[in-house]
This record gives C-alpha cells, sequence and structure tokens, in this order.
C-alpha cells in the first residue's frame, strides 16, 4: 500500500490496530541524512519481544505483571527515495497472545482519547472538591457504561495531576484574580487578603 505522507499510513495501521484488538509502541525510526527526513518507521505490538528479569528487592512488595510475550506482529513504513510517499515495507500479523475482545476493545490504547469534553468535565467537578475517580464513576452513569467512555479511570487522573502540576506556585494569584472578576461583577462584592514575604496566602476574607 501507498501513501501521500507519514501520517497517513500510521494512521492506517492504528485504525487496523484498533479493530483488531491490540495495542502497538513506537518502536524506532531511521531518518536520511541528506535532509533529516524520517525513511523508516517501525511500529511493534506492545507485547513484542521478553523483558529481562529484574533483580528481586526486598523492599518490593507488588509484583510486576508480565507486558511482553515474544509477539512478532509488526509493521515498517518506508519513504520512496525519488518522491515523498510512503509504503508499507514489511509486515506482519501473527500474534503469540490473545486479542482484546469486541466487550473490552475500548481498554485499548488506541480506543482511549481524552476528549475536551472530558477534561471540562475533570475541571468542573474539581472545583467543587471532586476528584478524578469519582468524576469518571459519575461520568461513566452519564454515557451508559465503561464501554462509552473512551477514556480510562487513568486518564482521569493523569489530566488531573498535570492540571495541579501546572498551576502549583499559581493558586493564589488564580484566586486573587477571581475575586476580582467577582468585584467587576458586583460592586457590593467585597475581599480582604494577606501574604507573607514568599508569597502564599495566610488568609482571606
Amino acid at each position: 500500500m501507498k501513501f501521500d505522507t507519514l501520517q497517513q499510513g500510521i494512521s492506517f495501521y492504528e485504525n487496523y490496530v484498533r479493530v483488531s484488538g491490540f495495542d502497538t509502541r513506537l518502536y524506532s525510526k531511521k531518518k536520511r541524512k541528506s535532509d533529516g527526513k524520517i525513511s523508516l518507521k517501525y511500529y511493534v505490538c506492545n507485547k513484542e519481544g521478553f523483558r529481562e528479569t529484574p533483580r528481586l528487592q526486598s523492599n518490593c512488595k507488588k509484583k510486576r505483571p508480565l507486558t511482553r510475550m515474544g509477539s512478532n506482529a509488526r509493521i515498517t513504513l518506508k519513504l520512496i527515495n525519488d518522491q515523498d510517499n510512503y509504503v508499507i515495507f514489511s509486515f506482519h500479523e501473527g500474534h503469540t497472545h490473545s486479542l482484546t475482545t469486541p466487550n473490552s476493545a475500548h481498554h485499548t490504547k488506541q480506543s482511549r482519547n481524552l476528549t475536551l469534553a472530558h477534561k471540562k468535565y475533570i475541571m468542573d467537578n474539581s472545583h467543587v472538591n471532586i476528584g478524578a475517580t469519582k468524576s469518571y464513576r459519575l461520568m461513566k452513569e452519564h454515557v451508559g457504561g465503561y464501554q462509552n467512555m473512551a477514556a480510562s479511570v487513568t486518564d482521569f487522573k493523569n489530566f488531573q495531576r498535570d492540571i495541579r502540576k501546572h498551576i502549583r506556585g499559581k493558586d493564589v494569584q488564580m484566586l486573587i484574580e477571581n475575586f476580582k472578576r467577582k468585584q467587576e461583577m458586583c460592586s457590593s462584592f467585597f475581599f480582604k487578603y494577606e501574604v507573607d514575604d514568599k508569597q502564599p496566602l495566610i488568609r482571606d476574607f
């Protein structure tokens, strides 16, 4: 098969993976020395190869599950030298593990996508102290089940973690700006606050 761009080839394989019921990971890529353009790109099944057995540690209480099973499924996309098009240079279909069933296909990486609606829902709930896990369960009821979520509870937790990391050190300023906006909307709204030399908020009224 031939594709006009590399992204078209990647999208084709991602759709194939989603329908087939397995996950992938980027294995490696090679670039052309003349212009730095990607000449070869490899995608493999996420269960490709075997993970080296780590040495047991005395303080390790949780065993890490096996995720590599020697799967050979992969695809290689190659740049045509005299053109800007890509072709499927190699393709291996076989797996050494069972594939995901249609009922659980929503758990695969290719089927999960945290949309703007998800992100807004998480942020709105966080304003009333509803955490990521509870937000996930509430939204599951709204959309009719986990199979319609198109995201996992880990996706929800990771997004909330990233938001907290982003606003860390800025939360006091955000609170003051919020008070100022309320004051612009209502002239009778009054607020007063105190901060110390390091800027943390001591008290507000």
